[in-house]
């Protein structure tokens, strides 16, 4: 079983949290609820039929800021793991992204004469999108090939290594949407609305940032290991 890295299976999963906050959004998108009192990480994960192993290979790899990838893969499952990707993507779409632009939409309030402010919002619409575009790629294409690998099904069209590393042409997009408010819209009296949105655009792209790390160091050996499997 995978059992390495700061947190164990036998923390209180009360503790992990305040430990690392950024926890909260693993727990989320492993739909893993509060209220679980002393219990421990794999007592809180059993619960609830959480793959443990999966959970803290997880938290474990973002708590760790990623600096060491992940070797060892022995006992994690590739279904609780896709099914957090999917969680991920849920959130970022439905929630995440549509909470910024109406608090960007708020802070800048873009008029018609204001050019930089109507350039903010057109190119944030831009970048969503193309979240958007490459989320449901995702779900609709890679997620199914590894569903149709789970049952058997061997896919002659496709390797996960096509899909291995694609990320970085989103995360430069977000990079450039901070650089435009920070170099180029102007100070009004707004300014806590504003850095309050800038912030969470910081930590958006921090999440994107290790979703996609997740993908590439932990998903995509898994599912390589299963193409291996089934040759």
């Amino acid at each position: 079983m995978y059992n390495k890295g700061k947190y164990k299976p036998t923390d209180k999963m009360s503790d992990l949290i305040c430990g690392n906050y950024n926890s909260l959004q693993v727990l989320s998108r492993f739909e893993l609820p509060l209220g679980f009192g002393d219990q421990t990480v794999q007592e809180v994960c059993d619960s609830f039929h959480v793959d443990w192993n999966t959970f803290l290979a997880v938290v474990n790899f973002i708590s760790e800021e990623n600096s060491r990838v992940a070797d060892d893969f022995e006992g994690l499952s590739v279904v609780s793991l896709m099914n957090y990707l999917k969680q991920a993507h849920h959130y970022f779409l439905e929630f995440q992204l549509p909470s910024i632009r109406c608090k960007l939409n708020e802070a800048i309030q873009p008029a018609a004469g204001d050019k930089v402010a109507v350039l903010i919002m057109k190119y944030f619409d831009s970048y969503t999108e193309e979240v958007r575009k490459h989320m449901d790629y995702e779900d609709k294409h890679v997620f199914r090939y590894v569903e149709k690998l789970l049952a058997g099904e061997r896919s002659d069209g496709f390797h996960i290594t096509q899909y291995a590393r694609r990320h970085d042409q989103v995360e430069q997009k977000l990079k450039e949407l901070k650089n435009i408010i920070i170099k180029y819209y102007p100070a009004n009296v707004n300014n806590n609305l504003l850095n309050s949105v800038l912030f969470d655009i910081f930590c958006c792209e921090d999440d994107l940032i290790s979703h996609c790390e997740i993908e590439d160091y932990l998903f995509v050996p898994i599912v390589r290991r299963l193409e291996e499997g089934e040759k």
